[in-house]
């Protein structure tokens, strides 16, 4: 549910949401460059097309995971990610398996050869960020990592609606358009 609280009552002037915006977008912009991707597997010596390697490490940290879910939260449409899936499954780095909780849920795990692969990036990412904090304080890093923590937080309390082509289901989980039709012509 959307806050009702205006701006003022939140003690953050307008510039400053502004200011916090462009520095989002900023950095989004940044962490979405494929060049970034590129350069962290080229860093971490492994060979994984650009379009696998977040899913790789989506599903290495929220695994076992749906395809649903991990579409909506990659930011791409489900039918994307159930292909690219099964590009990670066919080079062995994820396996999907019936949700333990979910029978109509298949779930990807990572495998692991899956789990050396992201180990050997997340080795390559603590380089390229040291190398990034390096004139920092300690104190600040740690500053930053907190607030960062704090805001995500906050965010994940005003949720926004769901992904394009998703809904909750009357199960209580997402599920595409294609499903709710599904279910509409099984009730007949």
């Amino acid at each position: 549910m959307t806050s009702t609280k205006n701006v003022h009552d939140a003690h953050i002037s307008r510039q400053q949401v502004r200011e916090i915006h462009r520095a989002l977008i900023d950095i989004v912009g940044l962490m979405n460059r494929p060049q970034r991707d590129e350069a962290l597997v080229r860093e971490a010596g492994i060979s994984l097309d650009g379009a696998l390697f977040p899913l790789l490490v989506a599903v290495e940290r929220l695994g076992p995971i749906g395809t649903v879910e991990l579409a909506a939260g990659v930011g791409r449409d489900y039918t994307t990610v159930s292909r690219q899936i099964g590009r990670l499954e066919s080079l062995g780095l994820v396996e999907r398996r019936q949700s333990a909780t979910d029978r109509r849920v298949n779930e990807a795990v990572v495998t692991p050869s899956g789990k050396a692969m992201t180990g050997r990036i997340d080795t390559a990412r603590e380089r390229i960020v040291r190398a990034i904090f390096a004139d920092w304080e300690a104190h600040d890093v740690g500053e930053l990592l907190r607030l960062m923590r704090k805001f995500a937080d906050a965010m994940e309390k005003e949720p926004g609606p769901p992904a394009p082509g998703l809904r909750q289901g009357h199960s209580g989980f997402l599920e595409t358009d294609k499903d709710a039709a599904g279910d509409r012509e099984a009730r007949g």
